[in-house]
């Protein structure tokens, strides 16, 4: 009662409805800048079982804004470190901690543990991957997005209305849309439509009206302005044959579904493999430099130009910030017949992780 007396004063929650947030199960896909503040919140407002699916590691750029995590948590489990940061906040909740990735083997099988799904994701692919297995296990969905000083809420699938694919059908091109690696983030932002999102969380648990259904919540941090954008139900034509997009979750990848992309490689792999030319696509004012790799600066918006000065028969490893410009340069240099290249995975910042271990 003392927990939670904010709450039960509240004549529209009352201890009836903080049984309902006790009794009520989340589950957060993504521990980053998103996940965080929505974590936090759900956590201290008593919903009841909680959990965290992430397998990503804590690492120094994720200070700015991933409130959950500390300098000493470096290099640890996000969920893990998440789950032992909100028991300390509320140790009369459960939390379920998954160190993994979300992928179409798994994904159906985790929702139907829950009642509510949140998107704390920063990428196309996990968001229709999110979107799709929703839908086929009848989930609603609290959608939140970010982008440099302006983000966006809604939720999805909530009482058979618009999902994800209403308001955009199909995925851009893993290539066309940078993240925040590639184009930065004002550190509070996710702070802001994070919490958005967690409170349409409990709105959707206390039964309120005017969920964000049908609705695009839009701010940008900068002007202090807002506006919303009404979402349409679509026929969409993916999600019309349940039984058939079951079939995909099982036989295909994610990346099949969401369309593939060219070959990956890792720093540890690439550094093995002989005879390569690593190439920077970034631009050249970018930071930081690669200073300890052997490699040659070619901008993307340059590339093709510049490709009659490339070795083919040299195997190629393309990096940039975060691997998505190198993707794209490595689908230009596949066009144009260079059977040997390779986008690198994480891009600068596993170059650096690689010399700081092997200095």
């Amino acid at each position: 009662m003392n927990r939670y007396s904010r709450h039960i004063i509240l004549e529209e929650i009352g201890a009836h409805g903080q049984k309902k947030l006790n009794q009520a199960k989340v589950l957060v896909v993504g521990a980053g800048g998103l996940g965080c503040p929505v974590l936090q919140y759900l956590a201290a407002a008593g919903v009841g079982t909680i959990g965290i699916i992430d397998h990503d590691v804590v690492e120094e750029s994720n200070l700015q804004r991933q409130i959950l995590y500390g300098t000493s948590n470096l290099g640890q489990s996000k969920a893990i470190v998440a789950k032992q940061r909100l028991l300390d906040l509320n140790d009369t909740i459960i939390i379920e901690a998954f160190v993994e990735m979300l992928t179409h083997k798994n994904a159906i099988s985790h929702f139907l543990n829950y009642d509510i799904i949140v998107d704390g994701t920063d990428n196309f692919a996990t968001r229709y991957l999110i979107n799709d297995a929703a839908v086929i296990a009848n989930k609603p969905v609290v959608y939140g997005a970010i982008y440099k000083f302006e983000g966006q809420v809604s939720v999805f699938n909530y009482k058979n209305g618009p999902n994800y694919r209403c308001l955009f059908p199909n995925p851009p091109s893993k290539n066309d849309i940078p993240n925040c690696a590639e184009v930065g983030v004002l550190g509070v932002l996710p702070g802001i439509i994070g919490s958005m999102q967690a409170n349409e969380v409990l709105k959707i648990i206390l039964g309120f009206k005017n969920v964000l259904s049908g609705k695009l919540f839009c701010y940008n941090s900068k002007t202090t302005k807002s506006f919303t954008i009404s979402i349409e139900k679509q026929s969409n034509t993916k999600l019309k044959d349940i039984e058939k997009i079951k079939t995909n979750f099982q036989n295909q990848s994610i990346d099949q579904i969401c369309d593939t992309i060219v070959a990956k490689t890792t720093i540890e792999d690439a550094i093995k493999k002989k005879n390569s030319l690593f190439i920077d696509v970034r631009e050249s004012h970018e930071l930081p430099k690669a200073e300890h790799l052997v490699h040659t600066n070619i901008p993307l918006s340059l590339l093709e130009n510049e490709l009659s000065s490339i070795d083919k028969t040299k195997t190629i490893i393309l990096f940039c910030q975060s691997g998505i410009r190198s993707a794209t340069a490595a689908s230009i240099m596949l066009k144009h017949n260079f059977t040997n290249c390779y986008s690198l995975e994480n891009g600068i910042e596993a170059i650096q992780n690689y010399f700081k271990i092997n200095a």
